[in-house]
């Protein structure tokens, strides 16, 4: 166990990321029994432990159905999703030293948009590359630009933000461009649905290969957690402490780009989640990384399945697309950001 966590500290924590998983478990049990057609918590439970072959509960087909193939696919992938975002945000924050940093920053969600569009709009690809293939091209090749523009690892955090800017107005306008002139009216509200993101769609495949990056992701940044504490002090005290600044960052940043364009093409561009979660993860476990990372991926994981839950209910037989729902959370905290980060009089 690292020094700086001592044993009171550890205990404290190890409570709290208990307690969250288990606001985590019920989250996910709630949002798959609330819908359209609403299922009994036991009926959840028993369609769940029959599929695993534990019981041998009597329950109607169809309710078993919807909540193994359906409902708890989607749930669980809703709560990877928060999970990754939630990560990524607290790995930019620290890495760009910029409060307002979030996963969309290096232009990845654009250039995944980019790629998502060529598939759904002019075709490219039919046939043999996938939505989600098409747009995990396209977000690498935005990750791949803004490495370019911004000189690899060796530029400072202001470039790179600068060269996500860029990336992602270039990404942008491509999107809106090939919408606007070659794709029609339902092509269009097709693209508008997925840009604002959706777990409709996703089943256990995706749920498989989200667990593995998730856990892949979360496992390097632990890894390298004192190395992160050292960077939110400047490139040059991490450096003075012994940290390879040039390849931890390299490397956070294709971690963070793999996540952000795994996500990002099952489900769509879904804003806010990496900049609200980490803050409120760091306002209760404070800002060392060894706590930070698990409570914000646990927090980033309640907070998207309660959103997918408000998506379903909000309005009368329709789903809103969850950007909406995590936009309508993170402007305010956004605007809560800014205003404490004002210059003092």
């Amino acid at each position: 166990m690292p020094a700086s966590l001592s044993k009171g500290g550890a205990a404290r924590l190890a409570l709290l990321l208990f307690l969250s998983l288990i606001v985590l478990v019920f989250a996910v049990a709630s949002a798959t029994a609330i819908g359209d057609y609403n299922i009994a918590l036991t009926t959840v439970f028993l369609s769940v432990t029959n599929e695993l072959g534990l019981t041998g509960a009597d329950i109607p087909p169809i309710e078993q159905s919807v909540v193994w193939n359906l409902r708890l696919s989607r749930a669980l992938i809703a709560a990877l999703a928060g999970a990754g975002l939630a990560l990524c945000g607290a790995i930019l924050q620290a890495l760009l030293r910029n409060a307002l940093a979030e996963p969309f920053v290096l232009g990845v969600s654009a250039g995944a948009s980019t790629g998502a569009v060529c598939v759904i709009v002019l075709g490219i690809g039919a046939g043999s590359l996938s939505l989600s293939l098409g747009a995990f091209a396209g977000a690498f090749a935005a990750f791949g630009l803004v490495a370019l523009l911004s000189n690899g690892a060796t530029s400072g955090p202001n470039h790179t933000i600068l060269a996500g800017v860029a990336a992602s107005q270039l990404f942008n306008a491509l999107t809106s461009y090939i919408v606007t002139t070659s794709g029609n009216a339902q092509q269009a509200r097709d693209v508008m649905f997925w840009l604002l993101g959706s777990f409709g769609g996703v089943r256990w495949p995706d749920f498989q290969l989200l667990l593995v990056v998730v856990l892949f992701a979360l496992a390097v940044c632990i890894l390298m957690a004192r190395s992160l504490d050292a960077f939110t002090f400047g490139d040059e005290d991490a450096a003075s402490l012994g940290v390879p600044v040039a390849r931890i960052r390299l490397v956070l940043f294709a971690v963070t780009a793999l996540l952000t364009a795994t996500i990002v093409s099952m489900v769509g561009a879904i804003g806010f989640v990496g900049l609200v979660v980490p803050h409120a993860a760091r306002y209760v476990v404070g800002p060392m990384h060894l706590r930070l990372l698990p409570a914000s991926a646990l927090t980033g994981a309640i907070f998207m399945v309660v959103a997918d839950i408000v998506s379903r209910i909000i309005a009368t037989q329709q789903t809103v697309p969850i950007g909406v729902v995590t936009a309508l959370v993170g402007v305010p905290f956004f605007a809560i950001i800014l205003y404490r980060a004002r210059p003092q009089a």
